[in-house]
C-alpha cells in the first residue's frame, strides 16, 4: 500500500493526490461495497430484498467487489511487467490467485439471481479493508503524525513520531478481530456452499451450474486457507460427534463414513499442485 502523501504539501493537495491513486479506487469500491450491502441489508429485514432500490444495491455491491478485486490484479499485472525478468503466470498460477478468483466469484453473484448470505464474505472483507486504508492513508493524510522530541534526549536524539489516537484505535481493532472474522468469512462461504446446493435440489434455474463453479471455488479456498480448513475440520468434528451418540442409527453412521470417505477422495482427485506444482509461498492474499 503506498504511503500517504508529504506532510508538508497544504491538505487540498494531500487530498487530490491521495485522490489521484489507483488504491484510492480500490478503498472507494469497498467503501461503496459496505453502503450498498447495508442499504439491502435494511430492505431484507423489511421484506423488501426484490425491490428496485434493493436490486439496485445488491448488484451495485457486487459491481463494486469486482472493481476492487480487479484493480488490485491489475496492480499485480502491472508490477509484474514492469520488473521484466518475471514471467506471468500460467492460467492454472492465474486462477491460483485469490484475488482472481474472489474477482470471478463477484462477476458470478452480479449475474446470477439473488442469494442475501453471498454478500457476506465480501462485506466482512471490506471492513477490514476500509479501516487498514483509513489508518494508514486516509487519516494520515488529513491528520499528518506530528514529530515530536524525545524527552532527555541528546541534542542529536531522534524525535518520535505520535500517531492518531483514532488510527491506533482502528489498528487495535484490526488486530484483534482479524482471525475471528476471517473464520466466519470460512464459515459463511461454507454455508453458502449448502444455501446453493438447496436451490440445485429444488431445481432453482440456473443452479446446477452455480453449485458447480461455487464447488470449483470453494475447493481453491479449501486448499489455499487455513481458516477454511479450520472451518470445515470443525464441522466434520461436530457430525463426528453426534454420530457417535447411542442413538444414532447405524445406517446414518454408515452414511456419515460413506460421505466423508467420498470427500477425502474428491479432494484428493481435484488436488491442483499435482498437475501446477505447489505454489504456497506466491500465493497472492484477498484484498
Amino acid at each position: 500500500m503506498a504511503p500517504p502523501p508529504p506532510a508538508s504539501m497544504p491538505l487540498g493537495q494531500r487530498l487530490m493526490h491521495l485522490a489521484q491513486t489507483l488504491q484510492f479506487g480500490w478503498f472507494v469500491g469497498h467503501l461503496t461495497l459496505l453502503f450498498c450491502s447495508f442499504r439491502y441489508g435494511l430492505s431484507y429485514i423489511f421484506f423488501k430484498s426484490y425491490s428496485r432500490w434493493a436490486r439496485f444495491s445488491y448488484r451495485t455491491a457486487f459491481v463494486a467487489a469486482a472493481a476492487t478485486y480487479g484493480i488490485v490484479v491489475y496492480k499485480a499485472f502491472r508490477a509484474r511487467a514492469r520488473s521484466g525478468g518475471r514471467q506471468q503466470p500460467g492460467a492454472l498460477a492465474l486462477l491460483g490467485d485469490e484475488n482472481v478468483q474472489y474477482l470471478l466469484m463477484a462477476l458470478v453473484w452480479l449475474f446470477s439471481y439473488q442469494i442475501p448470505l453471498a454478500l457476506l464474505p465480501f462485506t466482512v472483507y471490506s471492513v477490514f479493508h476500509v479501516a487498514t486504508y483509513t489508518r494508514a492513508n486516509l487519516i494520515p493524510t488529513i491528520q499528518p503524525p506530528q514529530q515530536t522530541p524525545a524527552s532527555g534526549a541528546s541534542p542529536g536524539g531522534r524525535a518520535t513520531t505520535k500517531s492518531s489516537p483514532l488510527a491506533d484505535t482502528i489498528g487495535r481493532f484490526v488486530k484483534e478481530y482479524y482471525d475471528a472474522s476471517m473464520t466466519l468469512v470460512a464459515s459463511l462461504e461454507i454455508f453458502l456452499w449448502f444455501r446453493v446446493l438447496f436451490s440445485a435440489i429444488i431445481f432453482t434455474k440456473g443452479s446446477w451450474i452455480l453449485l458447480a463453479v461455487y464447488t470449483v471455488f470453494i475447493r481453491a479456498r479449501y486448499s489455499q486457507s487455513s481458516f477454511v480448513q479450520g472451518a470445515v475440520g470443525q464441522g466434520v468434528a461436530r457430525v463426528d460427534a453426534l454420530v457417535a451418540n447411542q442413538n444414532t442409527p447405524p445406517v446414518a453412521r454408515q452414511g456419515w463414513e460413506t460421505v466423508k470417505r467420498l470427500g477425502r477422495q474428491a479432494t484428493d482427485a481435484t488436488d491442483l499442485n499435482r498437475f501446477a506444482g505447489a505454489q504456497g509461498p506466491g500465493m497472492k492474499k484477498a484484498q
